[in-house]
């Protein structure tokens, strides 16, 4: 049964563009609407995101990370979740790292969601040595949220285009649950062309679950964040690891959706918040 009294509490550690829908200002009103408290740490600020988008402004926050998160220690907050999207470099790494065993207990929760590349791509500034990085923060985590490129980088892998197999996909996870977590959710799984979805990996119970939906056409940016948010707002309203991936996939899918039929340009990221009245709904929230 669900606490009604104790409103969750998720810190957020991401960067924060000012125009473009991704990092922060996705996961910011996602947690809020399935009603838990989202406290920001943030480590940059754009003006926009970096996908497809050129000129945008950068200013890096890794030197008021520390200072944040000892005022947040002299508060005695606790947080339910730690939750972890964009870093960009190495010392923000460390500095996440130190934010794990400062707030950690025995009943929080760590979603790291290595984010790196996707469709076998890096991420521009990112390197392979960067990815090793990566691989020390999932090492803490207690959920990992990978796509198909980012498994690859963890695991120092050649990545493969699908489709896919089980058998296949099911490697994957065993091998990234080998890395620390407990709980693996790998993004960009499909078997057939007309479909899209999420795989899940127990490790607790060698459990693995697959959820699909209907493939739309074209590339979105922010996805991933989308999804993530989503899947931690069901986790922390106490749903399991497979009914939290399908709930955060059909919000993710219905928000591209959208996005695709009123034709609005791909790099400004997907309409979410049009998608909230059935992602409550299904949260059992309205």
């Amino acid at each position: 049964m669900r606490n009604k009294t104790h409103q969750k509490r998720v810190a957020a550690i991401h960067d924060l563009s000012g125009f473009g829908k991704c990092s922060l200002t996705v996961a910011l009103p996602i947690l809020s609407a399935a009603g838990i408290e989202t406290s920001a740490l943030p480590t940059a600020i754009l003006s926009t995101h970096t996908g497809g988008i050129s000129g945008y402004t950068y200013h890096d926050l890794t030197d008021d990370m520390r200072p944040v998160m000892n005022h947040w220690k002299s508060l005695d907050i606790r947080f339910d979740a730690i939750y972890t999207g964009y870093l960009g470099s190495f010392e923000q790494l460390d500095i996440v790292k130190e934010f794990f065993d400062t707030f950690k207990t025995e009943n929080n929760l760590i979603l790291v969601d290595p984010v790196m590349g996707d469709n076998g791509q890096l991420y521009t500034n990112f390197t392979l040595e960067f990815a090793a990085g990566m691989r020390t923060l999932c090492q803490k985590a207690d959920i990992i949220v990978p796509n198909l490129t980012e498994a690859a980088l963890l695991l120092g892998e050649t990545f493969h285009p699908g489709p896919y197999s089980p058998a296949y996909i099911e490697n994957i996870l065993r091998k990234l649950g080998t890395l620390g977590p407990a709980k693996v959710v790998l993004t960009g799984v499909y078997f057939k062309e007309d479909e899209l979805g999420a795989a899940t990996y127990d490790r607790a119970n060698n459990q693995i679950d697959y959820v699909f939906t209907q493939k739309v056409p074209g590339y979105y940016h922010g996805t991933g964040d989308v999804f993530a948010s989503a899947l931690l707002a069901a986790l922390l309203n106490e749903f399991s690891l497979i009914d939290s991936a399908a709930i955060a996939a059909h919000f993710t899918t219905a928000s591209i959706r959208r996005t695709y039929e009123a034709n609005t340009d791909y790099r400004f990221g997907v309409n979410f918040e049009q998608s909230f009245p059935d992602f409550l709904k299904e949260l059992k929230l309205l």
